[in-house]
């Protein structure tokens, strides 16, 4: 399996691309920024983008959707949740005095438990994590202990439950139920920061 880490956007979002090295086909997890990076990196590798991947919709983590599909015609794909939000996001950049494109509507709408199929090596379980937002998902890559948590839990500590949809209580229930009880040895890819897993964060995030 192909594997590419970038940071993207202004705010630094951990954006992965992961593709099938028999097929080509491939995955863009959260594009917040710097398209043009990972379209080099697709064409460099020869990789045809089947999904625009977003563990949820706010603009540092989809700033990228409508440029990225514009160039590939990836589908989007987002749990059903963040339907709505998804196609509103200039205006909340705006209040961070950035300025980002819309994406457009979701071509995909998720809910927990689907699957998403790239190429012979890749498939990605849709795992429903809301407390960040209502619709955030986390992501696991079936046959190795990783998994995508995007802005849901991050190396001792976990996302912000401020903005609308966001609730305390119902994203430590989140991580509790649907992380927590994966492997100690599962790797956690946040949406921001470093990596960690599920153990070192069981024992020693504050927050549990």
């Amino acid at each position: 399996m192909i594997f590419k880490h970038l940071l993207v956007g202004p705010l630094d979002v951990n954006c992965f691309i992961l593709g099938c090295e028999k097929t080509k086909e491939s995955i863009v997890i959260d594009p917040g920024g710097n398209v043009q990076d990972i379209i080099d990196f697709l064409t460099t590798n020869h990789l045809k983008l089947k999904y625009i991947l977003c563990t949820h919709s706010h603009f540092d983590h989809i700033g990228g959707n409508k440029q990225l599909k514009d160039f590939t015609g990836a589908k989007i794909a987002i749990h059903k949740d963040e339907a709505d939000s998804i196609t509103n996001i200039s205006s909340t950049a705006a209040l961070f005095g950035m300025k980002i494109d819309n994406s457009p509507e979701a071509d995909i709408l998720l809910n927990d438990g689907d699957k998403l199929y790239v190429g012979e090596e890749i498939t990605l379980t849709t795992i429903h994590t809301p407390g960040h937002s209502s619709g955030s998902s986390s992501f696991l890559l079936e046959n190795s202990k990783i998994i995508f948590v995007g802005d849901t839990l991050f190396a001792g500590s976990i996302g912000r439950t401020d903005l609308p949809g966001g609730d305390f209580s119902t994203l430590i229930n989140s991580v509790k139920k649907n992380i927590f009880t994966l492997p100690d040895e599962t790797t956690v890819l946040p949406g921001h920061g470093p990596d960690t897993s599920v153990g070192e964060e069981k024992r020693h995030n504050p927050f549990f």
